[in-house]
């Protein structure tokens, strides 16, 4: 079966998000000062061949922890749908 993987990558909260305080300090200056805490990372969507979605999720888990995300500076999470 094939699976699709929607995967977020954020910087953890403990430490700073550099590019995220830069935008939260423009915010103002576009008139939207009512947003703040901006923090930015990254989405990933890719196709997994597994044969059944536990399997798909232990191969998107691994690839997280191995590839995809540097965990001393970020975390991660994930949906898995069967594909179409």
């Amino acid at each position: 079966m094939k699976f699709i993987a929607e995967i977020d990558v954020m910087p953890l909260k403990a430490l700073l998000d550099p590019q995220g305080k830069a935008v939260s300090a423009s915010m103002g200056n576009v008139g939207l000062s009512e947003i703040t805490n901006v923090r930015i990372g990254k989405h990933i969507t890719l196709e997994v061949e597994a044969a059944n979605e536990a399997d798909a999720k232990n191969k998107v888990d691994s690839a997280c922890q191995q590839l995809l995300c540097n965990q001393i500076m970020e975390g991660y999470d994930f949906t898995i749908s069967a594909a179409e």
